[in-house]
């Protein structure tokens, strides 16, 4: 059984007032960096006289009762567990693996176990704990927990340090396929616009007009259906959370099944034929796939490159709309 959350509770003195709300809690606990009380803030886990405060920036009120619901201690470092992956590729330095949609690739909150690093755990051994960070030993990227394909893991501290240099300035080669709602105008192009938290619901990123971190994405169109869906290839020029996804959904351009920035029935759907709205608007997950990862070797500078098919439940999408 695990253990209940730990609530700490705090009221504000007149020296507090107008305090940036993480910075006062942190100081107040002294236990908990103030990014650790920012990330707890903004998930709801922070209430201020009995009301959620979700904002770190907050200022502090005097003589108001603050609670912090702080979880349960877990585990230092994740367990290994034998859980199945496609493996592209594999040596000494590094592996390239196909990611199935669902797996989470690292443990968080709410996903503490049956992850992609406790899978790599089981497959690499204990040395492997050492590469990184230690709760996402040779992570250098990742992807969505429901979007699929190609991922690169470094299994020495060389690689580690080149690939994530690599991604960080963009060294690379990526490309993403996305079935969207709607045929992009112009059908070829690029999207800018700063990504940061959407102010009126946390859990999901959007593009902002301050306190955002710049962001562009490439696409083009390959393919569409009925002027209603189109087949996208997507590369970035950055890397923030969920851009592809924020950044089309920005244009009107939702991606299939996306279950957070597809809130409502698009009006591309009204054109297609019962059956195959049906199909599209019951798909489970983003349809996104990350198609391409092309790089240097981390040590002896050779240029590779994968590629992996849609997975079979993209793919049953797409042989739909091409029946249609």
């Amino acid at each position: 059984m695990s253990a209940a959350p730990r609530t700490v509770r705090l009221t504000a003195g007149p020296d507090a007032a107008g305090q940036r709300l993480d910075r006062f809690l942190a100081d107040a606990i002294g236990t908990l960096s103030r990014s650790r009380v920012k990330a707890l803030i903004e998930s709801g886990a922070v209430a201020r006289d009995g009301t959620p405060a979700r904002e770190p920036a907050e200022a502090v009120r005097a003589g108001a009762a603050y609670t912090l619901d702080l979880p349960p201690p877990t585990p230092a470092r994740p367990e290994p567990q034998v859980i199945p992956f496609t493996i592209l590729y594999e040596d000494a330095d590094l592996i390239v693996l196909d990611k199935p949609a669902g797996l989470v690739v690292h443990p968080a909150p709410g996903n503490l176990d049956g992850t992609l690093v406790n899978a790599l755990l089981a497959h690499c051994g204990p040395d492997f704990t050492g590469i990184g960070a230690e709760r996402r030993p040779g992570i250098v990227h990742r992807l969505d927990k429901d979007t699929s394909g190609v991922m690169v893991v470094a299994k020495t501290q060389l690689a580690s340090d080149t690939l994530t240099a690599a991604f960080a300035a963009r060294d690379l080669d990526r490309a993403y396929l996305a079935l969207s709602w709607g045929v992009p105008s112009p059908v070829a192009g690029e999207i800018e616009g700063a990504i940061g938290r959407d102010p009126r619901d946390r859990k999901r990123m959007a593009v902002v007009a301050r306190g955002g971190k710049p962001a562009l994405t490439h696409y083009r169109t390959k393919q569409a259906w009925h002027a209603a869906v189109a087949l996208l290839e997507c590369r970035l020029a950055t890397g923030r959370t969920h851009q592809i996804r924020v950044h089309l959904a920005s244009r009107g351009y939702p991606i299939v099944g996306d279950p957070l920035y597809l809130r409502r029935i698009p009006a591309a759907a009204r054109g297609l034929s019962d059956p195959l709205r049906r199909t599209l608007l019951d798909f489970p997950r983003q349809a996104l796939h990350a198609a391409q990862l092309g790089f240097a070797h981390p040590r002896t500078g050779e240029k590779l490159d994968f590629a992996t098919p849609p997975p079979p439940d993209m793919q049953a999408l797409l042989d739909a709309l091409e029946h249609s």
